[in-house]
C-alpha cells in the first residue's frame, strides 16, 4: 500500500502515483464500472486523482461525478485535482482553440467542476498552460476568492516556465504547491531549463505527465534504441515491465515528481505501483538519458 506523501511545505498530502482521468471517456465505462476502477486503484494506495476542465470535450468531470454519486463515500478517500484555463471548440461559442485565464472564467470554471464532481471542495486548482494574455493580477484575485470561500484547497499551474510561475506567486499570498510538466526519457526539456530546479528550490513536487510519452516510446521505431536500453536495465533491476523502468527513471529525479498515469488497464496501475521498489543508479539512469537522446554528456 503507497503512502501519502507531502506536495509542499504548505501543500495537500497526496499519493506518491496520481491516476490521470484524462481518456475516461475512451474507456467505455459505465458509472457502476468507474466506481469499481476507482476502488481498483484506491487500494494501491493511489488516491489522488488529476483531471481538468476540457478532458473528454468537456465531459470527464461529469461522468467522474457520476460515479462519486453512486458512492459518496469516495469523495473522502480521494484527492481532486482538476485543471481550467484552455477553451476548445468542442464547445460551439469557441470558433477557436485559445487559452482563457481571466478572473470570472476561473471561478466559473471552478464552481462547474465543484458541481461535476458534486463535492464542496476541490483539493487542488491548477492554471492548464501558459497564456500569453494571462494577468497575474486576475488569476490571483480568482485564486483568492475560492481560497477564501472554501472552494479550493490548494493552488498550482501546468506547463509553466520558472520565470511564469515566479510571476503568479508573486501575486499570491500563499504558496503555490506545484507545476505539473511533462517528463519521460523522450522529453526531458524541464529537467535542465530550471523548471525542475524551481521545485527543488522551493520544496514543491511536480507532477509528472505523459511519463510514458503518449504511448510513442513502447510503439515507435525510432525509439527501438531507447527500449533495447530500457530492457538492458529491466534485467539488471528486476523491474517487471519496460514501464516500471520508466517510471523509475522520473521518481529518481531529486525534484520528487509524483507520475501520473494514464491507463485504464488495472493491470497497468499495480505494474506502475512496482516502479517504487526500483532503484536505478547513476549509471543506470544516464544510460536511458544517451538511450533517448542519443549522447551522454558534452
Amino acid at each position: 500500500m503507497l503512502q501519502p506523501q507531502s506536495l509542499s511545505p504548505q501543500g495537500p498530502d497526496f499519493s506518491p502515483l496520481i491516476m490521470g482521468y484524462w481518456r475516461l471517456m475512451d474507456w467505455n465505462m459505465t458509472p457502476q464500472q468507474c466506481v469499481s476502477f476507482i476502488e481498483t486503484h484506491l487500494s494501491e494506495g493511489i488516491t489522488t486523482v488529476d483531471h481538468a476542465d476540457i478532458y473528454g470535450d468537456y465531459r470527464c468531470e461529469a461522468a467522474f461525478g457520476e460515479a462519486l454519486k453512486l458512492s459518496p463515500g469516495l469523495r473522502d478517500r480521494l484527492q481532486i485535482v482538476t485543471k481550467c484555463g484552455i477553451a476548445t471548440r468542442a464547445k460551439p461559442e469557441h470558433h477557436i482553440g485559445h487559452y482563457i485565464t481571466d478572473q470570472t472564467h476561473i471561478v466559473q470554471s471552478a464552481e462547474n467542476s465543484l458541481r461535476h464532481f458534486a463535492t464542496d471542495r476541490l483539493d487542488l486548482l491548477l492554471i492548464h498552460r501558459p497564456d500569453p494574455l494571462m494577468n497575474a493580477d486576475e488569476v490571483a484575485e480568482a485564486f483568492l476568492a475560492l481560497h477564501q470561500s472554501g472552494k479550493v484547497l490548494h493552488f498550482g499551474v501546468s506547463n509553466f516556465t520558472p520565470s511564469q510561475f515566479t510571476l503568479l506567486q508573486s501575486r499570491l499570498p500563499f504558496t503555490l504547491v506545484t507545476n505539473q510538466v511533462e517528463i519521460s526519457p523522450i522529453q526531458q526539456n524541464v529537467i535542465l531549463d530550471g523548471t525542475l530546479d524551481q521545485c527543488q528550490q522551493m520544496r514543491l513536487r511536480p507532477m509528472a505527465w505523459s511519463c510514458l510519452g503518449g504511448g510513442e516510446l513502447f510503439n515507435d521505431p525510432h525509439y527501438q534504441p531507447l527500449r533495447d536500453e530500457l530492457e538492458n536495465v529491466r534485467r539488471e533491476t528486476g523491474a517487471a515491465s519496460l514501464a516500471q523502468v520508466v517510471y523509475a527513471w522520473v521518481l529518481a529525479l531529486p525534484s520528487r515528481p509524483l507520475p501520473i498515469i494514464g491507463s485504464g488497464n488495472p493491470a497497468r496501475i499495480s505494474d506502475a505501483a512496482g516502479a517504487l521498489r526500483i532503484q536505478l543508479n547513476r549509471q543506470q539512469w544516464f544510460r536511458i538519458r544517451k538511450a533517448a537522446l542519443g549522447y551522454d554528456v558534452p
